[in-house]
Formats: structure tokens, C-alpha cells, sequence
């Protein structure tokens, strides 16, 4: 709640939480707080859905929403741990440089897209393009994928306990994905590779981390096959006869 004009603001570097109702203070005025604050928590109550809460932090701060979220929450976070308990809309996260985003139900579409840093862990499910063009970030899925997540994911690594739609990994870098489910299919110069124990131990970390309880010897490891790397004029032939063929 906003303060009253003759009233002190919160101090969100004291021990208690900064309770902010947004059927009560804007949605602007809470994320004016959140930037001004070097450190400490808040709560945030009604979110009803909106778009953009709790985007560009810069600080050790600590916010928690009660109740599911529209649009790019958490968006450019650095520093900062937002957890939703709750839904999210399309971009939760999306270019995350550090810090932690939970939410304990499901995202829709782009979650965690371009994402450099960080942990996001969504304790549902992801729709389609998750972690597309991820730079760095880690991604845990507690449920499933949607088709074309890791579309062009560069680095970081993409965790899920479920299943995984049609696509994954298309046009794929360096980034590691490992899925415990069910593959629909892999993109373009996508394939499985060979779960080293190095890979393991990595993995078991990310689902600590995560707090997710699974046995990392039961996921699968896919990667590129660096077919994509270099453009070569003489595959143009083949291409064009293959597309004619099959229209």
C-alpha cells in the first residue's frame, strides 16, 4: 500500500517484508519501490495478473507474489529472487542476467528466452519456445515443454522432468538440454549425445539448486551436431532439389 503524503515510507531494508497490495498502489509505484531498494522483502498481494511486475531489478532484493502474473514479470532481473505463487504469462524472466525466478505453477510461451545468468525454475509446465535463444541462463521445468523450446539456445543448460514438444533444440549452439521424458522430436542439428558423468554431476547440482527431486541418471543429454557451424554454397543444390521434392 502506498503511504499516506505525512507518512514515512517502508523501510525494505528492515527485518519484516514491504507488503504491497496492488488493488490498492499501481503497478508503477511498486516497481519505483522495488528499484529504489538496495536490499530487502517484499510481498506482493493481488497481483490478478498483471503485465511487467517486478522487471529490471538491480539489487539483492527478495520479492514474493501471491497469485499469478500476465506478461514479462521478472524480466531483466539481475540480482534479485522473484518467486510466483502462481501462473505466469508469455517472457517470465526473459533476459535474466542473475538471480532466481520461481514460480510454483506453470508459464505460457518464452519463458526464460535470451536469458544470459541466473536460475529460473518453473514447478509446472513451460509452453512452446522456452529458453529460446538462451545465453547463459539455467532453466528447470518441473512438467513439460512445448514445441521449439531451445529454438537457437546458445549456452546454459535447459532441465526437464517431463516430456518435451516437437522441435526441441532447432538451430541449436552450445547449450545443454536434458529431459527425463518423452522427445516429440528434435530441430534442425539437434541430436542425443552421451550423458558423461561430468554431464551427471552438473545436472544434479541444477536440480538441487532447483529442489527438484529426480535421479539424473534417468534424463537424456541433447546438443548440436555443429552440422549448422559453416555455410557451404555447394549444399544449396541438394537443398532446393530436397524442398521440390517434397512440395
Amino acid at each position: 500500500m502506498s503511504p499516506a503524503a505525512d507518512e514515512a515510507p517502508p523501510d525494505p531494508s528492515s527485518a519484516v517484508a514491504v507488503t504491497v497490495d496492488l488493488g490498492e498502489t499501481s503497478r508503477r509505484e511498486l516497481n519505483r519501490m522495488l528499484h529504489q531498494a538496495q536490499a530487502g522483502s517484499f510481498r506482493v498481494l493481488n497481483p490478478r495478473g498483471a503485465h511487467g511486475l517486478a522487471c529490471g531489478l538491480d539489487a539483492r532484493v527478495s520479492v514474493e507474489i501471491e497469485g499469478s502474473v500476465g506478461y514479462y514479470c521478472a524480466g531483466m532481473n539481475k540480482q534479485g529472487s522473484v518467486s510466483v505463487n502462481g501462473n505466469a504469462g508469455t517472457g517470465l524472466a526473459e533476459n535474466i542476467m542473475s538471480g532466481t525466478v520461481r514460480i510454483t505453477g506453470s508459464a505460457t510461451m518464452s519463458a526464460g528466452a535470451t536469458g544470459c545468468g541466473g536460475l529460473v525454475v518453473i514447478e509446472g509446465d513451460a509452453g512452446s519456445r522456452c529458453g529460446i535463444s538462451m545465453k547463459g541462463v539455467d532453466i528447470v521445468v518441473g512438467g513439460s515443454v512445448g514445441h521449439m523450446s531451445a529454438f537457437m539456445a546458445q549456452a546454459g543448460n535447459l532441465v526437464v522432468l517431463g516430456d518435451a514438444g516437437a522441435d526441441l533444440g532447432d538451430s541449436i549452439y552450445e547449450a545443454r538440454l536434458f529431459v527425463r521424458g518423452d522427445v516429440e522430436s528434435l530441430g534442425s542439428d539437434a541430436v542425443q549425445k552421451e550423458m558423461r558423468p561430468e554431464h551427471v554431476a552438473a545436472l544434479a547440482r541444477l536440480l538441487d539448486a532447483a529442489g527438484m527431486e529426480a535421479d539424473p541418471g534417468d534424463f537424456r543429454r541433447y546438443g548440436s551436431a555443429r552440422g549448422l557451424y559453416n555455410f557451404h554454397i555447394d549444399d544449396i543444390d541438394a537443398e532446393l532439389s530436397a524442398r521440390r521434392e517434397a512440395s
